[in-house]
């Protein structure tokens, strides 16, 4: 990894895997060079497969550990840049990216956070957004997808905010990683907000978006124990009966659920003292 410059204002921080070309690239960038961006990539990978750049504007780190938020947390550790963009390999940005991010902030100077927008493969809005600017609240932090999230470096690491690695892809809980995130954040004192404009197009499919499967409804369960302690079974119980009712479960199944999901409550309890 070559570091060319401590004094950039924008660096998009992207995590990949088994990557040995930078040609992921050009998809990602398709309606703007990424040539005049900087990039930070984390490749996590294996010691035969290593991502190697040869461009100064892209830093490569090659990361031999696993799970969305260990690369996420790597990438924030060896950011430079003033500003940073959250970054997945399966975005596809809109033209003046930069300018829309960097702008945001200058306009809203009081914010250390401020997600965006995002298209679906169709340019339907992927979640329902408001549609003015807007301070995050708690509740309002659980449509937030991690790809918008853009944010103060120095803020963050000077109040020690990172992803909870217990939660996201590859972890034990699969899900939920980027609300904890932003969730510490704002106890931490940081201003959150929402601008609506969109940023970039992602598939309409989200592993987060399949909610009556057995690893989303494990995960959501040490998620509402977390945060909910004793009152987290019920968050449990009532999620389940309302999102497997949706997908015309019969009660057997419905029970079956819950029982994923108590599996899971007692995994996160466990995990915690560890």
């Amino acid at each position: 990894m070559t570091d060319s410059t401590n004094n950039i204002d924008f660096e998009i921080l992207i995590s990949t895997m088994n990557r040995d070309s930078l040609a992921f690239l050009d998809q990602m960038f398709i309606h703007e060079s990424y040539e005049n961006l900087h990039l930070l990539i984390v490749n996590q990978t294996n010691e035969s497969q290593l991502l190697v750049s040869n461009n100064s504007n892209v830093r490569v780190i090659n990361s031999f550990d696993k799970g969305l938020s260990n690369s996420r947390n790597l990438a924030i550790r060896n950011a430079i840049g003033t500003l940073c963009l959250i970054a997945d390999d399966d975005v596809v940005y809109t033209k003046d990216l930069k300018r829309q991010i960097v702008s945001s902030f200058q306009n809203q100077r009081e914010c250390d956070i401020i997600t965006f927008k995002m298209i679906d493969s169709l340019g339907v809005d992927f979640k329902s957004y408001p549609n003015t600017f807007t301070e995050h609240t708690k509740k309002t932090l659980q449509q937030v997808n991690s790809v918008v999230i853009a944010f103060k470096r120095h803020s963050i690491k000077s109040k020690n905010i990172y992803f909870n690695t217990l939660f996201g892809l590859g972890a034990e809980f699969q899900t939920a990683e980027e609300y904890i995130f932003l969730r510490d954040a704002l106890s931490a004192g940081l201003k959150s907000c929402f601008q609506p404009k969109i940023i970039l197009k992602h598939a309409d499919y989200s592993s987060g978006k399949n909610h009556t499967s057995d690893a989303v409804i494990y995960a959501r369960a040490a998620f509402f124990y977390k945060y909910s302690g004793v009152l987290g079974y019920l968050r449990l119980i009532k999620h389940v009966v309302v999102v497997c009712s949706r997908a015309n479960f019969s009660s057997v199944q419905i029970l079956k659920k819950i029982r994923v999901g108590l599996k899971g409550i007692r995994q996160f309890k466990r995990l915690k003292t560890l």
